[in-house]
């Protein structure tokens, strides 16, 4: 079966993944003491806020063109495909209200599984970029979702770089 959708409801369900980890971010800065892991899941937060803004802008800069399927999909399923893919993989909001660390945990361990568990959702959140970024003509954004796949690839880094400390 062929998926067919337009740049606003890609974009539309980026600025959702945006979200969603901007809420995680800030979930996990409310779960820790010491305040270096505080300041870090807020930074990311900002960061993930801010990208939610850039996709926001891109969507509201579509022209009617960049608003119409690209394929015959009078049952919206192409939409329905991406926001599921999505919700499934990356930033999932519903995982994330369940998202609990196992009591009895030192904060060590609890930090090293929810930098895991973070690592985890940057890398899927690239992933579906980039598949996005190939269905984006160039003239939609497609420069500025390889500028948020690398800001999303230092989200990467920095989460490693505090693991390594633990």
């Amino acid at each position: 079966m062929s998926y067919g959708f337009n740049a606003d409801e890609i974009f539309e369900i980026a600025e959702d993944i945006e979200r969603n980890g901007a809420k995680f971010y800030r979930q996990m800065s409310e779960d820790f003491s010491d305040i270096s892991v505080r300041e870090l899941f807020l930074d990311l937060a900002a960061m993930e806020d801010e990208h939610e803004k850039a996709f926001v802008s891109m969507r509201a800069d579509l022209s009617d063109k960049g608003r119409k399927t690209t394929v015959f999909d009078p049952e919206g399923e192409s939409a329905l495909y991406l926001r599921a893919l999505a919700d499934l993989r990356v930033f999932d909001k519903d995982a994330q209200e369940d998202f609990a660390l196992p009591a009895g945990l030192s904060e060590q361990e609890q930090m090293h599984r929810v930098l895991h568990t973070a690592i985890g959702l940057e890398k899927d959140s690239i992933i579906f970029y980039l598949g996005m970024k190939e269905l984006v003509p160039e003239n939609l954004g497609k420069a500025r979702i390889d500028g948020i796949i690398k800001e999303e690839m230092g989200h990467i880094k920095l989460l490693s770089n505090r693991m390594s400390l633990l």
